[in-house]
């Protein structure tokens, strides 16, 4: 096991990164403010390691009060947080009972904004059990739901008291869902990491073989760059904002298709080749630079176009991006690989040129 920090002072937790973890109750009890927890999980990973996360906290005298939601990020919405707070009540849980988040990243997401939410907010562990999940939705105290008009419009900033990432969940991820997580793995290098980059470019089909001691360092590697950007920046007031590369662009594929088409990962692969096509027209990637970046997300089996929406369809839906200011666009471009920036002036007519470039071939 390996343990990283997220420093945020007196609310600083921990991330530990493993095998064979969930049966640690030892690294949870002491995060708990009481001896009674709320698991919330879905029908996909409830039936996978429910158990094997509860019956430890039980046998240590823990209350465990289990919450199954239904799986899909079609689900993620008002109707599904409302059933967790129901839940929640039916249960009896206090304030200072702790909600745990056992899933991927819809259902992080849904459980920390419950958690938030919860008598004015109650403490909360996040499990995640995808790759996407263990390398950026669970770190960093993003919650929140979706909106028919934008992706994770309703939420808070509300930080977990705990990280545990038990990479042997991801023996049984399928394969799609391992190739989407990939997309935020190769995000870290392109934004700030050209080393990592490199060692992705040797190692991506160990990742994809799931080669334990491969996964091991790409989710460590991710969630510290993760932590350094957000305890610099938790409120995303500036540095955190570079995390988005490709997500103005992807959260419109995700609301233009309809939630749960595309998986987010998908969506934020080609939203960076988006990003990027823009970076190249405004002159700051050369060729080689956009085909290295292609090269790479096609090796991990991802897409790098996206669907045939209107160009002026997927404008509208990026206006809703929580990055717009003032009626200003801000996109998070590269000026060079491993070198993002946060800007408002890219040129709506090249903004358009990108768009229908990366999606001619789609």
């Amino acid at each position: 096991m390996e343990t990283l920090t997220l420093a945020l002072g007196d609310r600083s937790y921990p991330i530990h990164v493993g095998r064979s973890l969930l049966e640690r109750a030892d690294l949870l009890l002491p995060s708990l403010r009481q001896k009674k927890v709320a698991i919330v999980s879905n029908t996909t990973v409830a039936p996978l390691y429910l158990r094997r996360l509860a019956e430890p906290l039980q046998q240590a005298g823990v209350d465990v009060l289990e919450i199954v939601l239904p799986d899909g990020e079609e689900f993620k919405d008002w109707r599904t947080l409302n059933s967790i707070f129901d839940a929640l009540i039916a249960g009896r849980c206090e304030r200072s009972t702790t909600l745990i988040a056992l899933g991927g990243g819809v259902l992080g997401d849904l459980g920390g904004f419950a958690a938030a939410c919860f008598q004015r907010g109650m403490p909360f562990i996040q499990v995640p059990t995808t790759l996407l999940a263990q390398v950026d939705s669970s770190v960093g105290g993003k919650t929140a739901i979706n909106h028919p008009q934008g992706k994770n419009m309703i939420g808070a900033f509300y930080q977990p008291r705990l990280v545990l990432a038990d990479t042997d969940t991801l023996t049984t991820l399928c394969d799609r869902q391992l190739r989407a997580g990939l997309a935020e793995v190769i995000k870290y290098g392109l934004i700030r990491d050209l080393p990592f980059l490199e060692w992705l470019e040797i190692n991506l089909e160990r990742l994809l073989a799931r080669d334990p001691a491969a996964l091991a360092e790409a989710v460590c590697r991710s969630c510290r760059n993760k932590a350094e950007v957000v305890a610099a920046d938790e409120r995303e007031a500036g540095e955190r904002a570079l995390l988005n590369l490709g997500h103005t662009f992807g959260h419109a594929i995700e609301a233009g298709v309809g939630y749960g088409e595309w998986l987010h990962g998908e969506a934020v692969a080609a939203g960076t080749m988006m990003a990027a096509q823009l970076s190249h027209l405004l002159g700051w990637l050369d060729r080689d630079d956009i085909s290295r970046v292609e090269r790479l997300l096609q090796r991990g089996g991802l897409p790098v176009n996206g669907p045939m929406l209107n160009v002026e369809r997927y404008l509208e839906l990026m206006q809703h991006d929580k990055k717009v200011q003032d009626g200003r666009l801000r996109l998070v471009l590269l000026q060079q690989i491993g070198q993002a920036v946060l800007t408002e002036k890219a040129p709506l007519a090249q903004v358009r040129q990108a768009i229908a470039e990366r999606t001619a071939h789609a």
